[in-house]
Order: C-alpha cells, then structure tokens, then sequence
C-alpha cells in the first residue's frame, strides 16, 4: 500500500490564514455580548482617560480665556514651549512645593505601606469568625468616610481642649496643651498618620484577598512538622503574599508625588502654609484660584511625567531583584 503523504496542493497557506480569520470572526461573533458589556468602559475610558489628553497643549500655551468661544482661543493663543515650566523651576516655590509633597509622600508610605499588611495578617490569624468580621468591618469603615468630616474629627481631638492633649496632660507626659495644628512640621506627620488611618482597613482587604488564595494543604503540612503559627505566617503567608507586596509597592512609589489634596486643602491654616502646600494644592491655587491655567497644567503635567518614570523604573528594578513585576 502506498503510504506517501499526498502533496499539499498550492495555496495552502493562504486557506490556513483565511480559516484562522474566520475562526477569529466566528469568536468575536459568539463573544459579542462579552464585548457589549465592555462597551460602556471603553467608551468612559475614552472619554475620561484619552480625550482630555489633548489639555496638555495648554502647558506649553499662553492661554488666557477672554472673548470668543474656548477652542478659538486654545488654538489660536500664543505658543510659549517650555517657558511655565522654567517659571516653576525657578521661582521660589519649586524647593518648598517639593520638600512637603515628598516629606508626606515618604512619611505617608512609611506608615501606611506596611500597616494594611500587618492588619491583614492580624485579622487572618483570629479564629473567632463573629469577631474576626465585626473587627475587619470596623478597620475599613473610615476609608468611606470623606475627608470633610474626617478632617474636623482630626481638628477636634489635636485641638487644646480635644482627647490627645487630655490624655497627654492626664498621664503628666505634658504640662500644657500642645497647639498640633499651628506647627509646621508636625503638620506632616499629622497628614500621614491620618492617611494610614483613613485607608489602611480598606487597603488590607487586597491583602486578605491573596491570603485566602494560599493553599491551606502547605499550613496542614506545616503544622505537621511542628511549625507554630508566627512561623506559619513568616515562612508561608508573607513568601506566599509577596508577588501582591511587590505590585502595590511599585504603585506607591509611582504615586510618590501624590501626597493628597482634600486632606491638606481642608486641615492646612495661615500659621502652616509653609508645610501644608503640596502639588496639588498649589496646581489648584494658582491653576484655578489665580486664573493660571496653563502654569497650572504645566505642574500637573511635570508631576505626572514623574509618576510615569517612577513607575517604569521601580518596575525594572523589582523584575531583576524579585522575578516580579507590574508589567
């Protein structure tokens, strides 16, 4: 019997990638519901991500709103390059702007960072369910609260008569009330103590999400070989969590720049405005308050080519060290 493989008659290869197109068609066309739902955050993504992208011209732009309708004006206003960004550099702002937003940023990463993770670890470790719930509801409660009324709750207790100053004076670690929201540079420490405490609840639920995912089989096996459970947790839970540290991480520290503005906006006064001012409050003072829109813009726009390189680079760095990375 003659059992040579018949020749492939020509044109084959074109067939191959007619059927794999259609094979892709016939997929978009039994997914198309699938694509549907997505519809909708495309299309805010679009809109809220990528139009507005077409604003940044206004930073190298010397645009002042006047008479004639907004796009005759954005088009049309002298173009300026790079002069609002060599104003920011140079004028007497630039250290001060950024001295506080990396003071808060740091202090707020070092106290916030590791808080939700050793929140999670003690919420993973209690075995009383009813408890463990009622605790994990409480943590994260004052992440829905906004920063209006978070911000009067943190003003009343540092003020001279509120609960900080009373326990202090009660315990004679003080002799008289300390006056925490007229100096500046304890206004840091306030601003990144209260982030840890507004968001750490709700940042462990991430945490607790990979934690549920270990599998319990390598706790039964370490119990087994006599493994208390502080060793259970350093040796399985942190190695088995760490992929979702690495990740977070590299978000934070591309946030660097971000160190808040509804928090400092609603707790700074006259007496520290030499502490308080970040970026974003100073982007909005003199882009929106002083009627700057494009020296505005051209600090945003800085702040965010910043985050951008943070983020590639942290990201290189944790795919050599750790084998882990964002992207």
């Amino acid at each position: 019997m003659n059992m040579q493989p018949k020749a492939q008659p020509q044109g084959s290869g074109t067939l191959a990638v007619k059927r794999n197109r259609g094979g892709l068609l016939d997929r978009l066309k039994e997914q198309r519901l699938l694509y549907v739902l997505m519809l909708p955050a495309i299309i805010l993504t679009l809109m809220f991500s990528y139009v507005p992208m077409f604003g940044l011209y206004m930073a190298f732009i010397n645009y002042q709103p006047g008479g004639g309708t907004f796009f005759e004006q954005f088009f049309t206003t002298d173009f300026v390059g790079l002069q609002w960004f060599e104003y920011f550099f140079t004028n007497g702002d630039f250290v001060r702007i950024m001295r506080n937003t990396l003071a808060q940023s740091f202090l707020s990463l070092l106290f916030g960072f590791p808080m939700p993770i050793i929140l999670a670890l003690m919420i993973n470790e209690m075995r009383n369910g009813w408890f463990k719930r009622t605790f994990q509801t409480v943590s994260y409660m004052p992440h829905f609260i906004s920063w209006v009324i978070a911000a009067n709750i943190i003003i009343t207790m540092l003020s001279s008569g509120g609960v900080i100053n009373n326990i202090l004076t009660g315990l004679h670690i003080i002799d008289e009330p300390i006056q925490f929201m007229q100096k500046g540079p304890l206004f840091w420490w306030i601003i990144a103590l209260s982030n840890a405490w507004k968001d750490m609840g709700f940042n462990a639920i991430m945490y607790l999400a990979a934690i549920s995912a270990i599998n319990p089989e390598l706790y039964e096996v370490a119990k087994v070989d006599g493994a208390s459970r502080l060793k259970q947790m350093l040796h399985i839970t942190l190695p088995s969590i760490k992929p979702t540290i690495i990740i977070l991480a590299i978000l934070a520290v591309g946030g660097i720049l971000n160190a808040g503005f509804d928090q400092q906006y609603l707790l700074q006064n006259n007496t520290v405005m030499q502490y308080s001012e970040v970026i974003d409050t100073y982007t909005y003072k003199y882009g929106l308050q002083n009627g700057m829109f494009s020296y505005g813009a051209a600090v945003g726009l800085f702040k965010s080519v910043v985050a951008f390189i943070l983020v590639i680079s942290v990201n290189q760095m944790a795919k050599k060290m750790e084998e882990q990375s964002l992207f």
